[in-house]
């Protein structure tokens, strides 16, 4: 209606207008309320959410979207000069060679007596590598007493059958489960480098018959990882015969123990423990893996990014607040060995009272109230535990790096055709694994493993 013809209206009129104007503002606020409830609805489902990334969810690095390299057309300030580094001398040579001055350019002799060391460099080489064939000749003869024919023993470091040795074994299953070479391309590095000719079925065959050592020596280190007071876990998927298995990791501070098994499923590890019970277990929110230790420490990294996700989404009340006090908390945390024992005690109590004032805040959206309730109704008692454990980490990150390789392994080679190739390779894992926790090369304690010296409880 014009404005003009309101002074024409009468009160009687004037009313009716209202009315309907009233009418049509409530059925305005009812609309408004329905589509309310339908975003809820539709943001509930995910709609409008923020893409999962790999700074907050627990995606691989991998799937994140990397960035490009910034324009380096721009001239680059150069930097200040510094002294030169060269390589240090080998300290023990195996051959050193001397050489004497022995004229000047203007034609004198130089005497021999007297003469100091003036210069001294390495010239390093690797001499031409082949392998060492022994042939073994066992000889017969007859017994003078009973006439009886009697063959010699074959040597027990030589024992027919295989000709290859523990050397040989050990470089094979290295190259193939450590840097994730084919056995294709395995046999023509073999013959390229050391003129060893090695088909592929004799490859095979050579791991199949180190599956023995080596599931004698990982049955030691998962004995070792069981008997740990701390324990962390984590896993990772692997392809077994075109179907999904998973990979777990269970480290300790002297063992570490991987099992491929055909589930995720809390079964793992509790078969695992086989009725062990630890001290305090370190790993990620996965219900498979809680309630099997006394006390249980969440990583805090994973809940980091899940408060980062919490920020993305746009909570601007709990998350921000909640993922300082976590840096904060990883960051006391590395600080633990030059920290006091009562020290340590008093960030405890802070971080206590800082945690509780937190948990009594609103959160401004969905994804901040279900990490608030989580943390409430689950995770309240298991964020600080390493505040009163020095040998327990707040975060799973350790783990997750001994999952690593078996990650590259996947995408590379597309995983295992056969049942005892996956537990030939866990039972791998587990051997280099627990060799780098003590300072160990993987081809040193694969050859260990092989050779029935690897003992490690005992390094």
């Amino acid at each position: 209606m014009p404005p003009e013809e309101f002074d024409s209206l009468d009160a009687k009129s004037l009313k009716g207008l209202v009315l309907s104007l009233l009418a049509k503002i409530d059925e305005l606020f009812e609309q408004n309320k329905a589509l309310l409830e339908r975003i809820a609805e539709l943001e509930g489902r995910g709609g409008g959410k923020p893409p999962k990334t790999p700074k907050n969810s627990s995606l691989p690095p991998s799937s994140g979207q990397k960035a490009n390299v910034a324009d380096t057309s721009t001239k680059k300030k150069c930097r200040k000069g510094r002294p030169g580094v060269a390589r240090e001398l080998c300290p023990d040579p195996d051959v050193t060679r001397d050489f004497f001055a022995e004229r000047c350019d203007c034609g004198g002799k130089i005497p021999l007596k007297g003469q100091v060391l003036a210069h001294a460099y390495d010239h390093i080489e690797i001499p031409p590598i082949r392998p060492w064939t022994t042939r073994n000749n066992l000889h017969k003869g007859d017994c003078s007493c009973c006439g009886k024919t009697v063959t010699a023993r074959p040597p027990a470091d030589m024992p027919p059958g295989s000709p290859f040795g523990p050397g040989i074994v050990a470089l094979v299953t290295y190259l193939h489960g450590c840097q994730m070479v084919s056995y294709a391309r395995l046999a023509e590095m073999l013959d390229g480098l050391f003129g060893l000719k090695i088909s592929e079925g004799a490859i095979a065959n050579m791991l199949a018959r180190a599956a023995k050592p080596f599931a004698k020596c990982a049955q030691t280190i998962h004995e070792t990882v069981r008997s740990s007071p701390v324990i962390a876990s984590d896993e990772t998927s692997a392809r077994v015969k075109s179907k999904t298995h998973w990979q777990w990791v269970f480290s300790a501070a002297t063992a570490v123990a991987h099992v491929i098994a055909p589930t995720r499923g809390k079964i793992v590890p509790k078969e695992f423990l086989d009725g062990a019970k630890p001290k305090v277990w370190v790993s990620d929110r996965l219900a498979a893996q809680c309630n099997h230790a006394d006390a249980h420490q969440f990583c805090l990294a994973h809940l980091i990014r899940d408060a980062q996700y919490a920020i993305d989404a746009g909570d601007t009340v709990f998350a921000p607040p909640f993922k300082k006090f976590l840096e904060c908390a990883c960051e006391i945390g590395g600080r633990r060995p030059n920290l006091a024992d009562s020290t340590i005690k008093q960030y405890a109590c802070k971080l206590e009272r800082e945690l509780d004032r937190l948990l009594e805040l609103e959160p401004t959206n969905a994804e901040g109230r279900h990490l608030r309730d989580a943390i409430i109704v689950d995770a309240r008692d298991k964020l600080l535990v390493f505040m009163r454990h020095r040998d327990v980490e707040p975060t799973n990150n350790g783990s997750e790096q001994k999952l690593r390789p078996s990650v590259i392994f996947r995408k590379v080679t597309n995983c295992f055709r056969s049942e005892w190739g996956a537990k030939l390779y866990a039972d791998l894992c587990s051997i280099v694994s627990t060799g780098r926790l003590h300072g160990r090369s993987p081809l040193a304690a694969i050859r260990d493993a092989l050779t029935g010296r690897y003992e490690p409880a005992t390094h």
